[in-house]
């Protein structure tokens, strides 16, 4: 039980850095720092955006309009950790 929960924990580890990486993508990207026009950058954002879009969807829904403020990424990362705190109090 414990090796899966431990690659439980490695999954939500690698998903929690996908949606910083695409937080801080999408940052660069409003900055023109990058160009999507570029294809690798267009490839990785977009590979990024599929990962993350379907979890950061219904965060977005409930959440408040906040300007050009999106704070889903960190609701979600709060919640992610939550849940692997949680997984790991009940499994011990």
């Amino acid at each position: 039980m414990t090796s899966l929960i431990m690659l439980i924990d490695a999954v939500l580890s690698i998903y929690i850095w996908l949606l910083i990486a695409s937080a801080i993508l999408s940052w660069l990207v409003a900055f023109n720092i990058l160009n999507t026009s570029n294809r690798v950058v267009y490839a990785i954002g977009d590979f990024l955006y599929r990962i993350t879009e379907p979890a950061l969807r219904p965060i977005r829904r409930i959440l408040p309009n906040l300007g050009g403020l999106d704070i889903s990424p960190v609701v979600l990362i709060l919640l992610l950790i939550f849940i692997r705190n949680l997984m790991w109090e009940y499994a011990v």
